[in-house]
């Protein structure tokens, strides 16, 4: 009898079976013991290790009764299959947890008559099953037959070793051989229940072999699945492996349905795309279908399909067309900028009439910080579209746009409907950001792909080279920003141009404290109460001395920096609790002054011209120097001319010598004097022809010696016959000269015009003077008019210019 203090095993075995007195019965769970048969088996039920402990101590056997329910921990008499196994048990051994492993051997069948269930263990009265056996040829056929099958299973089942069979074999009595071949199949509980009932041998052998030939065909099954998954996968991904067994059972049963293709037809039948999308929607499912969901094409074409469905065919954002409140937002947004929100308004006002109205292709221009971009937030925000931004710099390839052929490994639709697709609607406000920086080169011209998407008679049948189906981008509020109309012709013909200037000083200030201070002071975690609103005359500090722009964004990153040191200031001095920003705390919170104010000289110089110039960031002055020496008629151009630049100083020295005479100047001055133009700034490149009459008025001012105005700045394009053409970009020449403190400006005659267009206090406080012929330019920015030479000394055919002859003067050249 085994202790509970200890752990050891103990052994029995008894000689012959002895029935006639009750046996200590052990239910069984999910096992069936047959004849024979040593097996381990671990219990935990205080009866049943009652019951081994009762069978140790008499030195009785033990019956094995297998449960109907292997969830019962109290089985009643019904709740056992009345044939079991009489057992002999060999070893048994407490294990610390309470429960005991113990080793039994199945010795004969045997049924049970009727049970007693004793407080402690569970008891029996059982009869004793003798097996039926008959011997002759047949039998011996059985029993090879039997062996073969079971050689056959052995060899596919990589579970059972291969020297089972070799003691199977050696086996002679036909009893003991059939419950050694049944112990090792891979049967239900029910199936060797029977077999055990079962007392006739032959019929037991018989039942054995079906259930051999069944393992084996279902052995052989799994083999072909196998063998057909390994040659699905190739080189794809272990990972795949347990689906496509899956697959392959499936197929093999023939359940081949694939619910992943019948939710795709679903999604592409709620779609609403249009009938030629549909069509080849459903072509391209149906080739699905015949495909190896493993192929490299079964992936091109499903992810061809999911980009199909991802388009949004009839979805759409609902148009606000409160005129009202979209002037509102476009207020709150930004400062002036009117021409661009009333276009906005008269769009939204035709849509209220219009159920259908082609939206509007615009193209805002101007320089850099003007608030183009967040313009086009604006304007989405004011209409109730959504608001997707692609960024065009530096775009060189056509297939961003038009995206790339499905042929191509990696191939997916152009950023167009890529976006589209995003963001769900067929109408949001789809911005181009910088369309003037598109790029080209051997893989084609992006700006010609979007030819196409920018025009309105063309874009409801958008095709991209991946989705290969018209598409409708007439719905599209299409916005592009560029900072100068270096645009391709086509491209720019198809674009509603909208300039946004420069800001004034006036607005600037306006916009720094509606929109700039209140943002940056709360970014920078400053309280109302800690630093106060700069005055009109701080801001205008900055604004002169510390940027130099025609937008604002160095503007608000002076403010962000004043900010920062003001929150910084109050950290790091406990008596610091409120900044109040002034002009005498600018120096320590933003550094020196970063440039000068009003660079106009203060006296007049002779050869040296104020003129105006316009560049991607806005107006500038720009200083034309001129240089009259001894030497051969040479003409010296420095300072980062470009071609067009050049020439304006050949232009410009032909207009001084068809009027020497008339300007004082001898003939002779291009045989025996060099001339020398320069531009300052050399490192920056320059070029066009608004510099013509400022160069003009520079060499005749070299030439003559008579200094000119410092109070005048100039621009105009000259001809050879001195009369002054139009030019572009006046509001940003003319803000650069209210910026520089001049006070006198010539403008061509011709841009008189747009003058309306110019902010009031820039035309209140410059004097601006429209002049034709280069005559009037010199009678306005020369100190005086030079003294015509007699006619007798000049020996230069004077110009005709404006119908009059040249005057003449006797005044000396001067050097």
């Amino acid at each position: 009898m085994e202790d509970d203090s200890k752990s050891e095993y103990e052994k029995t075995s008894p000689e012959s079976v002895d029935v006639t007195s009750p046996l200590p019965l052990l239910p069984l769970r999910d096992v069936v013991v047959f004849p024979h048969m040593v097996i381990p088996l671990f219990v935990g039920r205080a009866k049943s290790i009652k019951a081994m402990e009762m069978s140790m101590e008499g030195g009785q056997h033990i019956l094995l009764a297998t449960q109907r329910n292997a969830s019962q921990n109290e089985p009643s008499y019904n709740d056992l299959y009345r044939v079991g196994c009489v057992a002999n048990i060999l070893q048994m051994l407490k294990l610390p947890d309470g429960t005991v492993k113990v080793l039994v051997e199945g010795i004969q069948r045997a049924s049970i008559l009727d049970l007693s269930n004793n407080e402690d263990y569970f008891s029996v009265h059982c009869e004793l099953i003798e097996d039926d056996i008959v011997v002759g040829p047949e039998h011996e056929a059985l029993r090879r037959t039997i062996l073969g099958q079971f050689e056959q299973f052995i060899k596919l089942n990589k579970k059972i070793s291969a020297d089972l069979f070799s003691s199977v074999s050696s086996l002679e009595e036909f009893s003991r051989l059939s419950d050694t071949i049944v112990a090792h199949l891979p049967l239900k509980i029910e199936d060797k229940q029977e077999i055990l009932e079962m007392s006739s041998v032959v019929k037991r052998m018989e039942k054995i072999l079906e259930h051999i030939e069944t393992e084996l065909d279902i052995l052989q099954v799994e083999k072909r699945i196998r063998g057909r998954v390994k040659r699905q996968m190739e080189k794809s991904q272990r990972d795949y492996y347990l689906n496509e067994q899956v697959k392959a059972i499936q197929k093999e049963l023939g359940e081949g349905e694939d619910s992943e293709l019948d939710e795709l037809e679903k999604k592409i039948a709620t779609a609403g795309m249009s009938s030629e999308a549909l069509d080849k929607a459903k072509s391209e499912v149906k080739k699905l279908k015949l495909m190896s969901p493993m192929s490299a094409e079964a992936t091109v074409v499903r992810n061809y399909v999911d980009s199909l469905i991802a388009l949004p065919w009839k979805r759409r954002s609902k148009v606000s067309k409160d005129l009202k409140n979209a002037q509102k937002i476009l207020d709150e947004d930004h400062h002036g900028l009117e021409k661009v929100k009333e276009r906005i308004l008269e769009y939204l006002a035709v849509q209220q009439r219009v159920k259908k109205v082609k939206a509007p292709i615009l193209c805002l221009v101007g320089p850099p910080g003007v608030g183009k971009t967040s313009l086009g937030q604006s304007i989405a925000r004011a209409t109730g579209r959504k608001f997707v931004r692609m960024a065009l710099g530096g775009v060189r390839d056509e297939a961003e746009i038009r995206g790339h052929r499905k042929t191509y490994i990696g191939s997916m639709p152009g950023k167009i409907l890529t976006n589209i697709s995003k963001m769900g609607v067929k109408n949001p406000l789809f911005l181009l950001d910088e369309v003037d920086k598109i790029g080209t080169d051997f893989r084609g011209d992006p700006a010609s792909a979007l030819l196409e998407v920018l025009d309105p008679e063309q874009n409801n049948s958008f095709v991209d080279h991946y989705i290969e189906v018209e598409y409708d981008l007439s719905d599209v509020m299409f916005v592009a920003t560029a900072n100068s109309l270096s645009i391709p012709p086509a491209l720019l013909d198809r674009l509603e141009v909208i300039r946004l200037s420069g800001y004034t000083e006036d607005e600037k200030i306006s916009i720094a404290k509606k929109y700039l201070l209140p943002k940056q002071i709360k970014f920078a975690g400053l309280r109302k109460t800690e630093m106060n609103t700069p005055c009109d005359g701080v801001i205008t500090d900055i604004i002169r001395y510390y940027t130099k722009e025609a937008g604002v964004r160095g503007l608000e990153r002076e403010i962000s920096k004043l900010c920062r040191k003001a929150t910084k200031a109050i950290l790091t001095d406990t008596k610091v609790t409120k900044v109040d920003v002034t002009s005498e705390i600018l120096n320590d919170f933003l550094g020196v002054r970063k440039y000068t104010y009003g660079v106009a000289e203060v006296e007049d110089k002779i050869g040296q011209v104020m003129g105006l110039a316009w560049t991607e960031v806005g107006g500038e002055l720009l200083t034309i120097e001129a240089s009259a020496m001894p030497g051969q008629g040479k003409i010296i151009r420095t300072g980062s001319l470009g071609d067009v630049m050049k020439e304006s100083v050949e232009a410009a020295r032909s207009v001084v010598r068809s009027r020497a005479a008339s300007l004082g100047i001898k003939d002779d001055f291009f045989e025996k004097l060099d001339l020398h133009v320069h531009a300052p700034e050399g490192a920056t490149p320059k070029d066009g022809p608004s510099a013509g009459i400022a160069m003009t008025t520079a060499i005749v001012s070299a030439l003559t010696g008579i200094p000119v105005k410092h109070s005048v700045a100039m621009t105009g394009e000259i001809t050879l016959r001195g009369e002054v053409l139009q030019i572009g970009g006046l509001k940003e020449k003319l803000l650069a000269a209210h910026r520089g403190g001049l006070t006198d400006v010539l403008i061509p005659e011709e841009n008189k015009k747009d003058l309306t267009e110019i902010p009031e206090k820039i035309t209140r406080e410059l004097n601006i003077i429209p002049v034709r012929w280069i005559d009037q330019v010199f009678e306005l920015a020369l100190s005086r008019m030079p003294t015509s030479l007699p006619e007798d000394e000049s020996k230069l055919t004077s110009s005709v210019t404006g119908g009059k002859k040249s005057r003449t003067s006797s005044e000396p050249l001067a050097h």
